[in-house]
């Protein structure tokens, strides 16, 4: 048995169906020992792309996605969507080839010391350097990987290992995460300051948002306090959140529940929130702990050190339950919104609320649905006016283009479920060929894309900083995208009139095919809370 057979056998134990990955030369064992453990490879056109699918598979199925990519630029390249993957909580093990441990300082076919490069954006991050330990080691990464904060780990796989015998290798059976909850008194204590509390919040961190950790309104009831998921680099101007601000402003608790207090709270600044409000931090994360002491200084009355997803049913179970008036106040709040599909512009151009209108016509036949959300402007357009069963956007991050390959992700999540991807003109342009992917393995889904012809976000800024005299490097053509999508053999979709929209989008889901909806539409800044 070799390394690799090792390596894949741990894996499958695990429970690991499928591995997203883009090949190269050290990593052609892995691949022939997926043969004997009947692992699919989903084969990419890059190697971020392959880290953005196992992101969104994670996220949708609750286990570790498994990316995989050669050694030293091939690691290189997966390196931005890895820090997605930390910013958003999500539990991906990334494996890279890497060259021959014998050959170390010798100049070796792309020698790299990736472990210092991804240690920064990952939880844990090794090489082995005994093939017989691939078992063990394996068995490591993904508890790390879901134990505590969940997060993205990686492991540099030596090219002499991963062909050496490792017979006698043990394939550990302890392969899942490792529980950290909340104490019963510790759950009382904070159930307790919720029920005194006259306007408490509780506010959940990426890994709790309604996708991935279900039970939320139970905990929201037995709590009876508003139970509300950050996952936005805009914070408490995130559109899908109206009014959330204000909610803030009046609040006089706030229960963090793996969120970081970071800048998408202000810092936890005294201006943003009540000055007298008080502060209450679970966290699994040292780091973050340690980061909540910083920021919020004495307002801290209480900091735990445990998992707040092993903590959801003591939690429910220490409830009081109770303030429905202010739990109903704050839904009214988050879910204040100051459009309306109904609005229209001087260009007579379709408006991002209306083409958002018209996808959830569209997600609302489906039987089950999710809804991939990515991009500057466009991105928060779809975040605010959509809905579905299911949804993944681009996260705490701030990066932008990993739509396309969260779809692709998505549906070998939800074989079954309708995906549709909705991301800027700028967003899918980052990894377009992932169309030729998804067509090749047979994985259909829909890709709308809100064509404004510019990178519409830094166009607002510059406009708004500068002037329209000093705008520079945010156009872009008027590329059909839709066309480039049929030679990669997807079905396309042109549209530039509203009246040919809900035809299109029908056609799109229909076809049977990964399919690019090309619209044409006005540039408006993206909704940021109700109207005043």
């Amino acid at each position: 048995m070799r390394g690799a057979d090792l390596l894949v056998q741990t894996l499958a134990a695990a429970g690991v169906e499928r591995i997203f990955s883009l090949s190269g030369n050290q990593i052609m064992p892995i691949y022939d020992a997926c043969f004997d453990a009947g692992i699919e490879i989903i084969h990419t056109r890059h190697e971020a792309a392959a880290v953005f699918m196992a992101e969104a598979y994670a996220q949708l199925t609750g286990t570790v996605g498994v990316a995989m990519v050669t050694a030293g630029a091939g690691a290189a390249n997966a390196l931005g969507a890895l820090f997605t993957c930390s910013a958003s909580q999500t539990p991906v093990l990334l494996l890279t080839g890497d060259s021959p441990i014998g050959q170390d300082g010798r100049g070796a076919f792309q020698e790299l010391d990736q472990v210092p490069m991804t240690a920064p954006v990952t939880k844990l991050s090794f090489r082995p350097i005994r093939a017989a330990d691939f078992g063990i080691d394996t068995a490591r990464a993904l508890r790390t990987a879901l134990s505590g904060q969940p997060g993205p780990v990686h492991m540099a796989l030596p090219f002499d290992l991963v062909e050496a015998d490792a017979t006698g290798g043990i394939i550990p059976t302890a392969l899942g995460k490792e529980p950290m909850p909340l104490a019963g008194a510790e759950a009382k204590t904070i159930a307790r300051a919720i029920a005194q509390a006259n306007r408490p919040l509780v506010i959940c961190g990426p890994a709790m948002n309604a996708t991935r950790a279900p039970d939320l309104a139970d905990l929201q009831t037995a709590l009876g306090a508003p139970v509300i998921a950050m996952e936005s680099p805009r914070g408490f101007k995130d559109p899908m959140l109206g009014d959330i601000a204000k909610a803030f402003a009046r609040c006089d608790l706030v229960v963090i529940l793996g969120k970081s207090v970071d800048f998408t709270l202000g810092f936890g600044a005294a201006n943003l929130v009540d000055p007298d409000c008080t502060w209450i931090v679970v966290q699994a994360d040292a780091a973050e702990r340690d980061r909540a002491h910083r920021n919020l200084g004495t307002r801290l009355t209480a900091c735990f050190a445990a998992d707040p997803r092993d903590s959801i049913a003591a939690l429910i179970d220490a409830g009081q339950g109770g303030g429905d008036a202010w739990q109903d106040e704050v839904a009214t709040l988050t879910g204040a919104r100051s459009f309306s599909a109904d609005d229209t512009v001087p260009s007579g151009k379709i408006t991002p609320a209306q083409l958002c209108a018209a996808v959830q016509r569209q997600v609302e036949k489906a039987e089950t649905s999710v809804m991939i959300c990515d991009g500057g402007e466009f991105g928060q357009w779809a975040q605010a006016a959509t809905h579905a069963n299911h949804r993944v956007i681009n996260g705490i991050s701030g990066a932008i283009g990993g739509g396309l390959c969260y779809g692709l992700g998505a549906k070998c999540a939800l074989p079954d479920a309708t995906v549709f991807a909705m991301m800027g003109d700028g967003t899918v342009g980052f990894h377009f060929a992932e169309f030729e992917t998804a067509v090749r393995a047979h994985r259909p889904y829909v890709v709308i894309i809100g064509n404004d012809g510019r990178w519409n976000a830094e166009h607002l800024i510059q406009m708004r900083e500068y002037g329209p005299d000093r705008l520079i490097g945010c156009e872009l053509s008027g590329a059909r995208y839709d066309l480039a999508a049929r030679g990669l053999g997807a079905h396309g979709e042109y549209v530039t009139d509203l009246a040919d929209l809900d035809a299109a989008l029908e056609r799109a889901v229909n076809s049977g095919k990964p399919a690019c909806v090309n619209v044409q539409i006005e540039g408006l800044a993206a909704p940021s809370g109700a109207a005043h």
